[in-house]
């Protein structure tokens, strides 16, 4: 009797965990780098290409303004999922990254400040990736 109680606790557990309660906001955002500030200087840019778990479209720009570097994602549609996050990475998988914090919105026009100054030589690739998961959902090679 014990054992089936057990069984039918952990299909529960499982089944819980793979909900998608703390999906991202799909209000469109339409947040600018420094409003009309003209200072701000573009440094690299890319276009996202979908990941294995998810689809992506619209660009990044890395933005350079009073010694500061701003990520701003521009005309993103993205397709929603759990604990979306924002990184810079050396690599497509994220393994050496820098993690920009939570997506705010899977639609529009977003920006994230980038602490101290990541060399973008290395930092070459924006993701958008669910962190609870481990899943990619899209990448920008930065040139």
């Amino acid at each position: 009797m014990i054992k089936p109680i057990r069984c039918a606790l952990l299909l529960l557990i499982v089944c819980a965990s793979c909900t998608k309660s703390n999906e991202t906001s799909v209000t469109p955002l339409n947040e600018t780098v420094a409003g009309n500030d003209t200072t701000a200087v573009k440094k690299v840019m890319g276009a996202f290409v979908n990941g294995t778990y998810g689809t992506v479209s619209g660009t990044v720009s890395i933005y350079l303004q009073s010694g500061k570097y701003t990520l701003a994602l521009e005309n993103v549609a993205i397709s929603n999922g759990p604990d979306l996050h924002v990184y810079l990475s050396k690599e497509i998988q994220p393994v050496n990254f820098i993690d920009l914090g939570k997506l705010k919105s899977v639609a529009g026009n977003q920006v994230y400040d980038v602490a101290n100054m990541p060399d973008f030589a290395a930092y070459k690739y924006a993701l958008i990736h669910c962190q609870q998961y481990n899943h990619l959902f899209g990448s920008a090679e930065l040139k």
